[in-house]
């Protein structure tokens, strides 16, 4: 295989990462339109509130990203090419958070809504990624060198980790055991699917970038690690508070 695998469609030949990451989006907001709860939130609101997860995302993708080379990034400051060109997943879904609070503090909505978003975004992840893997050394998704049998020889010589396709696999386990909590119907509260599924990502992001090929400035951590870190703490803080008004209101 030719990295990066272009997508012949009609005459035209596409790159994998502008491709896949088209659909992404495009599939992962058609499966929130589908699967969120109709009669939950009124469906102004829900666009509200996608609204704001879009608009969160951009933006904290970006900004997590200019903290992976904190040096690199000050000398480019200038630079808005290098500034827009680079984002991040971790960044992206935690400033779609930051995003969707602030749409709902708008509109005033106090229901949570996470609990609709899973399914949508690691379908839609899982779209990106595939664009990340078929992209290959351009994209800087990769993992660091392996003599493992299923290391991937992305066109310079060197087999590595197939990081891309081991997230794929890691997010299809974490939506199976959301849809089973879901429809087993055993989700103590409103938004518990939404934090064991940041959780359970921040926690694979932060023992996967161990075998990422990029700078570690932070003792031994890199950004997406960091912000790993702060996300699962944050969460962690959550759903003990949530645990334990849920056992003070059955008392």
């Amino acid at each position: 295989m030719e990295f990066p695998v272009y997508i012949d469609v009609g005459p035209f030949s596409i790159h994998p990462h502008l491709l896949f990451e088209t659909l992404a989006y495009f599939i992962g907001f058609r499966v929130y339109l589908y699967t969120r709860r109709k009669e939950y939130i009124p469906f102004d609101q829900s666009i509200w509130v996608a609204v704001g997860a879009i608009l969160g995302a951009a933006i904290g993708s970006k900004v997590l990203y200019w903290f992976e080379d904190p040096i690199k990034t000050i000398e480019n400051w200038t630079n808005i090419i290098y500034l827009m060109e680079g984002k991040t997943i971790v960044g992206g879904l935690l400033g779609g958070l930051i995003g969707v609070e602030t749409a709902k503090k708008l509109i005033g909505l106090k229901r949570s809504t996470g609990d609709d978003f899973v399914l949508p975004l690691i379908v839609g992840m899982c779209i990106g990624r595939i664009g990340c893997f078929l992209t290959g050394l351009d994209d800087h998704t990769y993992g660091t060198k392996t003599n493992l049998i299923f290391g991937v020889d992305f066109g310079d010589g060197v087999k590595r980790h197939p990081t891309q396709l081991y997230e794929i696999a890691y997010l299809m386990v974490i939506g199976s055991i959301a849809l089973f909590l879901r429809k087993k119907q055993y989700v103590p509260w409103e938004g518990f699917l939404f934090q064991f599924f940041m959780i359970s990502y921040l926690f694979f992001r932060l023992s996967i970038d161990f075998i990422k090929p990029t700078p570690h400035p932070y003792w031994i951590f890199n950004n997406i690690q960091v912000a790993s870190i702060l996300g699962i703490i944050y969460y962690v803080k959550v759903m003990k508070s949530k645990q334990k008004g849920r056992v003070e209101y059955a008392k």
